[in-house]
């Protein structure tokens, strides 16, 4: 007897430690809004290319690369020549050489260095710190992007999840008919065409909740692309959306256009495009550049007054190039870089406009949304109640299983848009944080 108790004992303790270590393992796979963003910002593979690129616009940002560096080279040269060389003097006197070769080599090392290019080498290291600037605002700009499809995405799987429980509970309505109207035509009470439309609802009932576990699959492999993850990937979510954001419509517009990364963008392509002009207008002016070296150079000749040459030591010098015509090439480069400039703001003028048009339409549809969300609350709670008066007028018989049906749609609808309406509320949420760059 005692060793049956103690069986029991070790069994319930058993059961007590799976059931802890399953809630660990779940607790584990909880993954909340907060941590999908971390995911997403290291594995997110639009992220990862746009931080590349701006890694490429740092690394490109060096003195070296506006010209403003000397450069130092090793060079060397030989070569062979074989010749029938003939020689007549101021003498009259004949030189025959049928075969006269040369041998020659000559090596050094070299430094040039641009002093002067009109001013370009110093427009261009302008250039690359915009540029790198302009690599920074889109990598942020990428960043924000990510950060909304994100929580677009993670509160859809919330929303079909959410929608899988409203289905679930009209199922739970739909057992309900089927037994009332079950045991109502078995009592002679209720018409067998009451019993199989709560049969047949059931079953449609049944499908949907088929269907929808169809559609959060596919809302969690969004998810997990998004955080750059395989698409089987299994995790628990949060189960409710929250909203407690309240926006300052003033101070969005105040905001906008001197936080908005599109606006930003355009505007750091401006100053880009105006000192691609000057980079133009430079090549007008005249260029001076340094040169010194240390060389050395031999020469043989296997016949001949000089038979064999050489030299070693350093050379200085100076080159001044002032253009004086290169067939207008300066003056097409100048006019493209006007028109590119001229671009640069209209491009300007047309994103500020499409930011704040979007602004102003997000910020409607956030009101519309609270207040669709505040009535169909309301309206959720009458219909709620309403099925349930249903039920039970349907089992005291005071009531058809098509008033009931009615009842249960009316009811299902409601919760459709009550979710719906938390969603597009969460949505419209998130997009006006990510216009002004406030996630």
């Amino acid at each position: 007897m005692k060793f049956i108790k103690m069986i029991s004992v070790m069994k319930v303790c058993a059961l007590f430690l799976l059931f802890s270590l399953f809630s660990m393992v779940n607790a584990q796979k909880l993954l909340t809004p907060e941590d999908a963003i971390k995911i997403a910002l290291k594995n997110n593979f639009d992220i990862l290319v746009a931080g590349n690129d701006a890694t490429i616009a740092k690394v490109n940002n060096t003195a070296g690369n506006a010209g403003m560096m000397p450069t130092i080279a090793f060079t060397g040269t030989a070569g062979y020549e074989l010749n029938d060389t003939k020689q007549k003097l101021a003498s009259d006197t004949r030189n025959d050489h049928p075969s006269l070769s040369t041998t020659a080599f000559s090596t050094g090392v070299e430094l040039n260095w641009t002093l002067f290019d009109g001013g370009k080498m110093f427009v261009t290291r302008s250039k690359l710190n915009e540029m790198q600037t302009l690599g920074e605002i889109q990598f942020r700009d990428q960043v924000l992007q990510t950060y909304f499809d994100v929580i677009a995405a993670y509160y859809d799987v919330v929303r079909q999840k959410q929608q899988l429980a409203s289905i679930n509970e009209s199922m739970n309505y739909n057992r309900d008919r089927v037994m009332i109207s079950q045991a109502g035509f078995n009592a002679g009470s209720m018409l067998k065409t009451d019993l199989l439309q709560a049969k047949i609802d059931l079953n449609v009932t049944t499908e949907n909740v088929i269907n929808q576990q169809f559609v959060i699959d596919a809302a969690l492999k969004t998810l997990n692309q998004l955080l750059g993850q395989n698409a089987e990937e299994q995790f628990e979510i949060v189960d409710s959306i929250p909203l407690d954001y309240s926006p300052d419509k003033a101070d969005l517009l105040q905001k906008i256009n001197n936080s908005n990364t599109s606006i930003l963008a355009f505007q750091k392509q401006i100053e880009i495009a105006q000192l691609v002009l000057k980079e133009n207008r430079a090549a007008y002016l005249p260029t001076l550049s340094f040169r010194t070296g240390y060389y050395a150079s031999q020469t043989v000749n296997s016949a001949g007054s000089a038979l064999k040459t050489s030299s070693v030591g350093p050379q200085v010098g100076v080159t001044l190039s002032i253009p004086i015509y290169n067939a207008g090439e300066n003056k097409r480069k100048e006019r493209v870089a006007k028109i590119q400039a001229q671009s640069a703001e209209y491009d300007l003028h047309n994103i500020k406009l499409q930011v704040n048009i979007q602004l102003q339409n997000t910020l409607t549809e956030f009101e519309n949304q609270q207040q669709l969300l505040k009535i169909e609350t309301e309206n959720n709670e009458l219909a709620k109640e309403n099925i349930q008066i249903s039920i039970d007028w349907l089992k005291q018989g005071q009531a058809t299983s098509l008033e009931v049906r009615q009842a249960q749609n009316d009811f299902v609808d409601s919760n459709t848009r009550l979710i719906n309406f938390r969603y597009n509320l969460k949505v419209a949420e998130t997009k006006l944080k990510q216009l002004v760059a406030n996630l």
